[in-house]
């Protein structure tokens, strides 16, 4: 396993034992950021109006699109490390 996936890793587990929990536009990043990560760019239907949290998910994920894992990992890791020395 690469040291970068693993630094992911350890950052992805760390990072649900925050002392405090971070604002909902920093978790939304954090889910887009690991969506990139591990599953690359945002395919399929827009969710429904009636879901309105799935859409407003699948626009943050969908806006990373074209972004490496690699650097999706790096910028996860960044700012998880930015939470926690908060």
């Amino acid at each position: 396993m690469s040291d970068l996936k693993s630094r992911f890793e350890a950052a992805v587990a760390a990072s649900k034992t925050l002392s405090e929990r971070p604002d909902n536009a920093t978790l939304l990043k954090l889910y887009a950021l690991y969506k990139q990560a591990s599953a690359g760019d945002a395919e399929g239907p827009r969710p429904g109006f009636t879901d309105m949290v799935g859409r407003v998910k699948f626009d943050a994920w969908t806006a990373l699109k074209g972004t490496s894992a690699d650097e999706a990992m790096n910028q996860y890791i960044a700012l998880f490390e930015t939470l926690q020395a908060g």
